[in-house]
């Protein structure tokens, strides 16, 4: 009896100076990039300041910062900061064919199993061609089920090239059939997939050239009366969704159709629209679906920009400008109108700049990430301002988006995700001398080949930088 009196006095006495314990310390980890030229984006540049980051975020930025003893700090004389760079229309970081399998019918279909990240099959898979659709019920090139963020794969060695140019986020989508499965908001640097999802909903990538299966539908105004019954469908399955929740006894239970439960929630719907016609069909459809709509491979932005103003609708550029193609005869005639758009189609940007239009851009059709680059600096050579076009792979493609609020400009609070370069970005000899993604920093790279589509490359292992 004693014994046990003694023990529970001694088990109280622990408890009471366990909880009189000291938390234990949090670890913090200070980085400081100090005497650089710093371009915050969302304000006036700042000639020599310092920003400071606190565990992967942005803490200060300013020509004053108190720097921590603690703080790796590196020097910045002569080099420049922007805010990583974003490309707003991407595969990067997915496999780069067949993301899905195909399958003709979504409605209430089985879907394989998923092999975990590591177990993803590594070499590339060929399409298989579909069964012949015969209407919308078989829900023809549908993939709403297949989602971005579930195929991310740190492996993928266009990484190491995106980072190299100063990308350092990618908004990335699949690309299979003519509803292809939502996007996800990516990092281009982390030691997983789920480190480098920001944020798993973008939107959800729509298409009107038909591949993979035959039949219904098959032209671009066939496609897009699929959309509008697609979404009527969803619009029913809702319905008879809530019939069934308020009265499980006397309300058939409705078919699982996991095409339809994919469009339950989109935020945004991105489509395509080349040119002035394809957006004035474009904008009449997401009005049509009552979803907010964002318009890519935009060419003659030059003839939409003050259609696109009214509209209010944001656009992704396609800023591989139309030129001739190589080893075409030189001899053969151009007509007026391809001669008009080759030399118009850069221009595209600075007209919807002075119109207003939040516009933003795509790295699609380029053979590298440098190459976006180039392309704006065509722009700017046409009467692009600079900081329109650094806004336009930052700030605005983190608006569209809805993800201003921690990507997008050298803010406090923000995620620190940076490129430090030796000077304007969009001068040929400036060199990016090291990106931050998360707060880690990654160094430049040789740059390898790219494998053929589909193709796995090597791993990330040796830029993840210096440890701090």
């Amino acid at each position: 009896m004693r014994k046990n009196f003694l023990a529970a006095i001694t088990a109280a006495l622990m408890a009471v100076f366990i909880t009189w314990l000291p938390a234990p310390a949090e670890s913090v980890s200070w980085t400081a990039i100090r005497g650089a030229r710093i371009v915050p984006v969302n304000g006036p540049v700042i000639e020599k300041g310092t920003v400071l980051i606190r565990n992967g975020v942005i803490a200060a930025v300013g020509p004053q910062v108190d720097v921590p003893a603690s703080a790796w700090v590196i020097d910045g004389n002569g080099l420049t900061v922007y805010p990583g760079l974003i490309d707003a229309l991407s595969t990067w970081g997915l496999p780069q064919a067949a993301q899905a399998p195909a399958q003709t019918a979504g409605r209430g279909a089985q879907q394989p199993p998923q092999l975990p990240q590591q177990q993803q099959p590594q070499q590339p898979q060929a399409q298989q061609p579909q069964a012949r659709s015969r209407g919308p019920q078989d829900r023809p090139g549908t993939f709403t089920w297949v989602k971005a963020a579930d195929q991310v794969q740190p492996s993928d060695s266009r990484l190491a090239s995106a980072r190299n140019a100063g990308f350092t986020s990618a908004v990335t989508f699949p690309r299979q059939g003519i509803v292809a499965g939502h996007g996800a908001i990516i990092n281009l640097g982390g030691k997983t997939a789920g480190e480098m999802v920001v944020l798993p909903e973008a939107g959800l990538y729509l298409a009107l050239r038909p591949s993979g299966y035959t039949g219904f539908p098959s032209t671009p105004m066939g496609i897009m009366a699929y959309f509008r019954q697609l979404w009527l469908d969803a619009d029913h399955y809702r319905q008879a969704l809530a019939l069934y929740a308020a009265d499980p006894v006397n309300i058939p239970r409705p078919a699982h159709d996991r095409a339809l439960e994919g469009l339950m929630g989109v935020k945004r719907v991105l489509l395509p629209a080349p040119d002035p016609i394809q957006m004035e069909r474009m904008v009449k459809l997401a009005a049509d679906l009552k979803t907010p709509a964002v318009l890519y491979g935009v060419v003659r932005g030059y003839e939409m920009a003050e259609r696109l103003r009214a509209t209010g609708t944001p656009v992704i550029l396609n800023v591989r400008w139309p030129a001739r193609e190589p080893g075409a005869d030189p001899e053969q005639e151009e007509s007026y109108r391809e001669l008009r758009i080759r030399d118009l189609a850069p221009t595209s940007p600075a007209a919807l700049s002075a119109a207003g239009v939040k516009w933003a851009v795509s790295s699609d059709g380029l053979e590298t990430p440098r190459a976006v680059l180039r392309a704006l600096k065509q722009s700017i050579d046409r009467g692009l301002r600079r900081e329109d076009a650094l806004r336009a792979l930052t700030l605005s493609a983190a608006e569209i988006y809805g993800v201003a609020d921690r990507l997008g400009s050298i803010q406090p609070g923000k995620a620190a995700n940076l490129v430090v370069a030796t000077g304007d970005l969009f001068d040929d000899s400036t060199r990016v001398r090291m990106v931050f993604i998360d707060g880690v920093r990654y160094l430049p790279e040789p740059e390898l080949p790219q494998p053929p589509a589909g193709a796995s490359g090597r791993g990330p292992s040796s830029e993840r930088g210096e440890d701090q």
